[in-house]
C-alpha cells in the first residue's frame, strides 16, 4: 500500500521522547511550516514517495496560514 516495506523500522534510530510533557491535539504554525519543508525537499529530491510527499504539502499548505 505504502513504500515503506523495506524500511526495517527496529534499525533506525528515532529521536527520544519526552513523556512526562503533555503535546498539543495539533500543530504548531512553526511545526507545520517546518514540515512543509521537509516534504517539499522530499518532493523535490525525488524518489519513490516524491510524488505522495508533493501531495501531502500541497494539502496541508492549503489548511496552514502563512508565516508572515
Amino acid at each position: 500500500m505504502d513504500d515503506y516495506e523495506h524500511l526495517e523500522l527496529d534499525g533506525i534510530d528515532f529521536a527520544p521522547v519526552e513523556y512526562d510533557e503533555e503535546r498539543l491535539p495539533l500543530l504548531t504554525l512553526g511545526e507545520a511550516h517546518a514540515l512543509l519543508r521537509v516534504l517539499r525537499t522530499v518532493a523535490l529530491e525525488g524518489g519513490p514517495v516524491a510524488a505522495e510527499a508533493d501531495g501531502l504539502s500541497k494539502e496541508i499548505a492549503a489548511r496552514t496560514p502563512s508565516a508572515e
